[in-house]
């Protein structure tokens, strides 16, 4: 499923025009990255969890040649989904 088709479904479950639904949908995910580039933590009880994971710098090896190289430390977002629904998929 795409953006276009995730907002047609939602019009047609809320009764809502697809250009409200579109803009829901784009203030949702600024206000998750946003809350993310915080190092904030959003929990949306029965279906997740978004949070960012920190990721150590490493020694990393180039697969071409073999040499050794550094990957610096960064950080990634992380979504662990809910029992309510891991429940629903099963």
């Amino acid at each position: 499923m795409n953006k276009s088709e995730l907002v047609a479904s939602m019009a047609d479950k809320t009764g809502l025009k697809k250009v409200d639904v579109e803009k829901v949908l784009k203030a949702f995910t600024e206000t998750v990255a946003d809350e993310l580039k915080k190092g904030e933590k959003i929990q949306l009880v029965g279906f997740g969890t978004f949070e960012v994971a920190e990721r150590p710098a490493r020694e990393g090896r180039n697969p071409r040649t073999g040499e050794t190289m550094k990957i610096a430390a960064s950080k990634a977002p992380k979504f662990k989904a809910g029992k309510a629904l891991k429940d629903s998929i099963n």
